[in-house]
């Protein structure tokens, strides 16, 4: 696994240092820090964001491959990110995937992630399928509808 300069990933990916360095302080960009503190990033992390930025078209055919490879799959509702934390307890599994700046957290079997073999900076795909959807104001929206 070859690591890059955070200047020479910023060069690949076609962003400014500055930009990756935020995205690195935001938890965007995974990377491995050297014992003088600089952080290095993997070429599969380019190339996961890279993938991010492709065409419509070819993301819609990566996901009809996707749900061929998932057996086909009813569920449209689905959220690519990578986990972030993953915590075993007796018969239930915590697991933590970051989806761009968000977190979703699953509570899953412990042998579903001993099964799917899951791990800390593993992609990952969360799929939602639910009867109920809940919809809420942020808390500086909800005291403005307070006052009308």
């Amino acid at each position: 696994m070859a690591l890059l300069t955070a200047r020479a990933a910023a060069e690949k990916l076609g962003v400014g240092y500055s930009t990756l360095k935020r995205w690195v302080r935001s938890g965007r960009v995974r990377t491995t820090r050297t014992e003088g503190g600089h952080h290095r990033v993997a070429e599969s992390e380019i190339d996961r964001l890279l993938a991010r930025h492709q065409p419509v078209a070819q993301r819609r055919k990566a996901r009809t491959e996707d749900d061929e490879s998932l057996g086909g799959l009813s569920a449209r509702n689905r959220l690519f990110g990578y986990i972030e934390e993953v915590r075993v307890d007796g018969l239930l599994a915590q697991v933590q995937l970051r989806v761009g700046d968000q977190r979703l957290t699953a509570v899953i079997t412990a042998d579903a992630v001993r099964g799917l073999k899951l791990r800390r900076g593993d992609d990952a795909i969360a799929i939602v399928k639910s009867t109920e959807v809940m919809i809420a104001l942020p808390p500086m929206r909800v005291r403005a509808t307070k006052g009308k």
